[in-house]
């Protein structure tokens, strides 16, 4: 009888044991005893995962006449551009992204013709409101000369900062949207990064006066998901003030997902295959292909090859760090939201921050453990500009706000809070709310590490040689990485999968 127990105990502790799963740097790889094989249609290029990167790298591929197959583990593909009703019957939410100003001004997605295929944008008169607490707003117009305007004694600062990176926003983003190497327009580059490599607390406070522009600068920024008095924190705002100026923040028409479903059609017209509830654990159960591009981050290349790398490699993407997550709320409203600015409802994006030393604040809580009070929030009201996502005369609208990662807190109320605070009333337009932590994120899309949207922080180290000084390239043969975890980093722009596919490619010369 003691024997029986001890077995029965023992099958219970490697049981448990296969159920493991490190958050920490040392990540336990467990392999299952035997993982089915796939059947995947015979092909030329494997794509894993259906985000935003893995469709631009299997479109690529399929312009140059590969045959590929992209296979993803939802039952949806998407990644994080999908769509769903989190909240009530009708009303149609993002489940992480909405606002794309990296779509319309990406080199490669903007060429593509999406709009043959059902995709429609919306574009709100303004890409980005801000809020203050005197009752006004500033606002990021379409027209840099309006931007300036709406600043006042800050409009000068704004145009010496922004004006030659606007007039040549296309030369600009042919270098900031490529790997590492010379720049194509390199005199020109280096007087952005001249601007760009500097902490966003201290250029905003060396072309800003005001609390206005310090302001706007500053919740441009916090996109950073990094402390503002962190270098290279002002890249990220003026790649994006530059965006708004070029093209706009814009959405998909209906939701996100209706960017995705352009893009599996405009694959599926060029003969691609998308393959949904294919959830991959390892490589072994991929049949051989001359590329498998996966849009994984390295924590995830770990699990799914397992022994096959090799050590230093693999003791590099254990290193890879990843950044705070994002505590998500989507909200079905009775009405609009009562904004005190009524500027802001001219705009998708509302940045709920205040000034540049509390936004500042708010982001380096997250790196210590701990969240702010008064937390910066990132909002969207998409529904103001496309009817189509909620019932007649009702709304949508969501906010994050970031958290360390792997968050397991309840932020909900500052959230609110912080809404209430430029929109009075807005607590009484709510209906219904959806509640998304890290873990939930991550639920909803495994790339999301530790709800991480990002796929790993991107301070210095981590922005150029990444994850690994080989980029897109593995150590295993024809296994490429095309995740945001690679070049040119985070947003929804599809760069890190083409210049993965660009990789792949010469591998059929």
């Amino acid at each position: 009888m003691a024997l029986v127990k001890d077995l029965l105990r023992g099958i219970r502790r490697i049981s448990a044991l296969k159920t493991v799963l490190s958050r920490s740097n040392d990540i336990l790889t467990l392999v299952p005893d035997k993982l089915s094989k796939l059947e995947v249609p015979d092909c030329d290029a494997i794509v894993v995962g259906s985000g935003p990167n893995g469709l631009a790298a299997a479109i690529r591929l399929a312009q140059r006449g590969k045959r590929v197959v992209v296979l993803e583990g939802a039952g949806t593909p998407g990644g994080g551009v999908r769509s769903a009703e989190l909240t009530l019957p009708g009303f149609t939410h993002d489940i992480c992204s909405t606002i794309y100003a990296m779509v319309a001004c990406s080199p490669f997605l903007r060429e593509l013709p999406l709009d043959r295929h059902g995709l429609e944008w919306a574009f709100p008169p303004a890409s980005l409101a801000h809020p203050l607490d005197d009752g006004s707003a500033v606002i990021l117009h379409h027209s840099l000369d309006e931007t300036a305007r709406s600043l006042g004694a800050d409009g000068d600062g704004y145009r010496r900062l922004m004006g030659d990176l606007a007039a040549r926003w296309q030369d600009l983003l042919q270098d900031v949207f490529a790997p590492p190497g010379i720049p194509k327009h390199p005199v020109f580059f280096a007087k952005f990064g001249l601007r760009a490599v500097r902490p966003a607390t201290l250029l905003a406070r060396a072309y800003f006066k005001t609390e206005r522009g310090r302001a706007l600068f500053a919740g441009l920024a916090a996109h950073s998901v990094l402390p503002l008095e962190k270098l290279t924190t002002s890249a990220v705002a003026l790649v994006l003030a530059v965006a708004g100026h070029a093209a706009g923040w814009p959405f998909a028409r209906g939701g996100s997902q209706q960017l995705t479903s352009a893009m599996v059609k405009y694959l599926e017209s060029l003969g691609g295959r998308v393959m949904t509830n294919c959830y991959v654990e390892s490589l072994e159960q991929l049949p051989p292909a001359r590329a498998i591009l996966l849009d994984v981050t390295p924590r995830q290349l770990i699990c799914m090859a397992g022994a096959k790398l090799p050590g230093s490699y693999r003791r590099n993407l254990q290193n890879f760090k990843y950044g705070p997550g994002v505590y998500k709320l989507d909200w079905a409203l009775h009405q609009p939201v009562p904004w005190r600015a009524k500027e802001c409802a001219q705009a998708g994006t509302v940045h709920l921050g205040g000034t540049l030393d509390e936004i500042s604040d708010s982001e380096r809580q997250p790196w210590q453990g701990k969240v702010s009070d008064r937390p910066y929030v990132l909002f969207t009201q998409a529904s103001l500009f496309d009817p189509s996502r909620a019932p007649a005369g009702k709304h949508t609208a969501w906010g994050y706000c970031h958290v360390p990662n792997g968050f397991t807190g309840n932020v909900t109320e500052a959230i609110e809070n912080q809404v209430e605070r430029f929109a009075p009333g807005f607590k009484d337009c709510i209906a219904a709310r959806s509640v998304m932590g890290p873990a939930d994120m991550e639920r909803h899309n495994p790339n999301l590490i530790g709800g991480d949207i990002g796929g790993g922080a991107v301070y210095l180290s981590q922005i150029f040689l990444r994850p690994t000084a080989s980029l897109y390239r593995t150590p295993l043969d024809g296994v490429f990485l095309c995740s945001s975890s690679t070049p040119p980093a985070p947003g929804v722009h599809g760069m890190c999968g083409y210049f993965a596919a660009e990789a792949a490619l010469k591998r059929f010369a």
